[in-house]
């Protein structure tokens, strides 16, 4: 995980230092800067004054998860690229490339990016196939920008997962807040969406859309369906936890799968925030027991609150009252993991909107595609931001792309069955041997049964605010000295 970031225009170190040190918290353990003039990397911040200048560049702060920790983007070579998130088939990846003559310098998953859109760029596909190509090749959660001939050109994963934002004055960067320190606009990179920054503006198209993705039976009976998810799951776990992982719990269903499947392949230790009696602390230490896995708690109180809302409002960057009572316990149990000196966390998120989990698709299905379209900006960047203030990173099992398209191509009638949601996944987990009463339970959603809301009201009464109001007031004190367009 990491910032990345960059631009062009007339001196750009001025912007290029005031935008490292607003982001700096995403990747504190190294630097790197590339200009038209100069190359400068450094595993001391304090030496960022020494970057080059130019008329275009890429930097990036970088948390070193996978791969030496000596190796600093940007990446250059024909191609001049910055890459936040991870590749979890880079290896498979470079034996591909290595069997096709391609040469490479690092261990880094950053660099098979670069490589492989040297490889289809050089192959004659221009930058949209080439694109493309690579993210039906990628398995992996990622924003990317390069810059090709004159042009930086910006994409992020077709599920959204990792943030990325672009201004009309030929800037970009993973929070909106880096471009507000340089008094530029944020604009979200759509998920799929290819941006590309040149001296006469930006262009934007839509380069693969989640609901086109290629594999897939279109037709499948219930066990076939029940069989498919499993394996899909059991994948997509494994490719993403590490020798030791944290999964984000509230003993809901799609947390107990995550971390059921995630035990079978590495160390696990559950997390879970909440006020003392919420349901989802109660639900957690339960399914702890019944799962067999630790469960560590962070119980937060109406003090706690008051001291780190401002942080929360620092990260979701909206006034959001929504996002910022779903962020307070997320930003507890990522404290908490962090403490542990743990860097990835799994969480249940997509889950829902891929197998039918809110009410309001019982009686109108069809929101559920929607609402997965959406799910980028209005969830994910969310909790990327909260949990990199901790320095961790979070995971989304769900939403690999093979197992989307496999639950895109259900019926509806499969997830919402008699009345009961997320059927479907509630018969897989019963197949993996998950107990029953954490299969067959419903859960209330994290805002709810933490006991955040509640205490945010409370906080909002004394002010003699509505909900709306408040978030708008936190925002304003943590960004009215930004001066944000």
């Amino acid at each position: 995980m990491c910032l990345i970031a960059g631009g062009m225009g007339l001196n750009l170190k001025d912007k290029f230092i005031r935008m490292i040190l607003a982001g700096k918290h995403r990747g504190p353990d190294s630097f790197g800067v590339w200009t038209d003039l100069g190359v400068f990397k450094s595993g001391d911040f304090s030496k960022i004054g020494e970057i080059p200048e130019g008329s275009v560049g890429l930097l990036q702060c970088r948390l070193a998860m996978t791969g030496s920790r000596d190796f600093a983007q940007p990446f250059f070579n024909d191609i001049v690229l910055v890459h936040n998130g991870e590749i979890y088939n880079h290896r498979q990846l470079r034996d591909y490339l290595e069997g096709k003559g391609v040469e490479f310098e690092t261990d880094v998953d950053s660099e098979v990016v670069l490589r492989l859109l040297e490889y289809l760029i050089s192959g004659g596909l221009s930058v949209h196939e080439a694109v493309k190509r690579a993210m039906i090749m990628m398995n992996g959660d990622y924003a990317i920008a390069f810059l090709w001939r004159g042009s930086i050109y910006l994409f992020r994963d077709p599920a959204g997962i990792r943030p990325l934002y672009f201004s009309p004055g030929g800037f970009f960067a993973s929070e909106k807040k880096v471009l507000w320190a340089i008094g530029e606009k944020a604009v979200p990179v759509g998920p799929g969406e290819l941006v590309r920054l040149s001296p006469g503006g930006a262009d934007r198209k839509k380069v693969l859309d989640i609901r086109e993705l290629p594999w897939c039976r279109k037709e499948f009976t219930e066990e076939r369906a029940v069989g498919a998810l499993v394996k899909s799951l059991e994948c997509s776990v494994r490719m993403r936890v590490g020798p030791r992982t944290g999964v984000l719990f509230s003993g809901g269903l799609d947390s107990s799968i995550v971390a059921y499947l995630a035990s079978e392949f590495s160390d696990v230790t559950l997390y879970t925030a909440g006020v003392e009696g919420s349901e989802d602390v109660e639900w957690a230490r339960k399914a702890s027991d019944e799962l067999g896995i630790p469960l560590k708690e962070r119980l937060f109180t109406e003090e706690d609150v008051e001291n780190v809302i401002e942080k929360v409002i620092f990260a979701i960057e909206e006034p959001n009252f929504m996002n910022l009572a779903i962020g307070i316990p997320l930003y507890f149990a990522t404290a908490l993991a962090a403490s542990d000196g743990l860097k990835v966390l799994l969480s249940g998120q997509g889950a829902d909107e891929l197998f039918g989990g809110y009410a309001r698709y019982i009686e109108n299905p069809e929101l559920m595609e929607r609402d997965l379209l959406e799910l980028g900006e209005r969830n994910l960047t969310r909790d990327d931001k909260i949990a990199m203030l901790n320095g961790v990173e979070t995971r989304y099992p769900y939403l690999a792309l093979p197992l989307m398209g496999l639950a895109l191509k259900m019926p509806h009638s499969m997830k919402i069955k008699n009345g009961v949601r997320k059927f479907i996944l509630r018969k897989a987990a019963e197949k993996m041997g998950l107990p029953a009463d954490l299969v067959w339970r419903e859960k209330k959603a994290a805002q709810y049964g933490s006991g955040s809301q509640k205490i945010l009201m409370k906080l909002a009464r004394e002010k003699k605010m509505k909900p709306g109001e408040f978030a708008e007031f936190l925002f304003r004190k943590v960004f009215g000295s930004v001066g944000w367009p």
